[in-house]
């Protein structure tokens, strides 16, 4: 079991016609999660224009206190009130940092990619917090400067910045190399 935090992924398309109540049950599903110990946080990605599928993040501090959530009572019944709201669900668990860069297949991308999409993420982001609050931050001290900066930026990188960037970079992130594309397209 991972002692690392463990993020799981679910997807669930809207049955049609049953948009509000499928928001109404997500918001209720967040607030149940958020009242088990371990729990850090959740998210939901709407889908692009065209498509109905929603993305919904857990994040719980380990593979225990994940699954203890998964195995309860309370959220059984939740799910069981969702019946008839969507269709197609799908799962998907990663550890780490990993958690950010999984999409429907079984590879991760190259530390390096998922590096360069951490920092096309972070500057943009941190450099537009340096012009906002820089001058009002400046006055204090390091450690309470760094200290501001962080809590303010991470919840905004981690549930919003980063799988926008990892989404929108999803074809890059997952492509092969160049050089087995070129292999490949000589056979085919």
């Amino acid at each position: 079991m991972s002692t690392q935090p463990v993020t799981l992924m679910v997807a669930r398309r809207v049955a049609l016609g049953r948009y509000q109540d499928f928001m109404h049950w997500l918001d209720e599903g967040r607030e149940l999660a958020a009242d088990f110990p371990g729990y850090l946080g959740s998210g939901i990605l709407a889908p692009p224009p065209g498509d109905d599928q929603y993305q919904i993040i857990f994040r719980f501090q380990d593979d225990r206190t994940l699954a203890r959530w998964e195995h309860s009572a309370s959220r059984r019944a939740w799910l069981s009130r969702g019946t008839g709201l969507f269709e197609s669900p799908q799962e998907q668990r990663a550890s780490g940092i990993d958690g950010w860069f999984s999409a429907p297949g079984p590879r991760t991308p190259p530390r390096w990619k998922q590096a360069i999409a951490i920092w096309l993420a972070f500057f943009p982001v941190s450099l537009l917090f340096q012009m906002v609050f820089g001058e009002a931050l400046a006055s204090l001290p390091l450690l309470p400067r760094i200290l501001a900066n962080t809590l303010m930026l991470t919840p905004v990188m981690v549930f919003f910045f980063i799988p926008l960037v990892t989404r929108l970079l999803a074809p890059w992130l997952q492509a092969q190399s160049g050089r087995k594309l070129r292999l490949r397209a000589r056979r085919g």
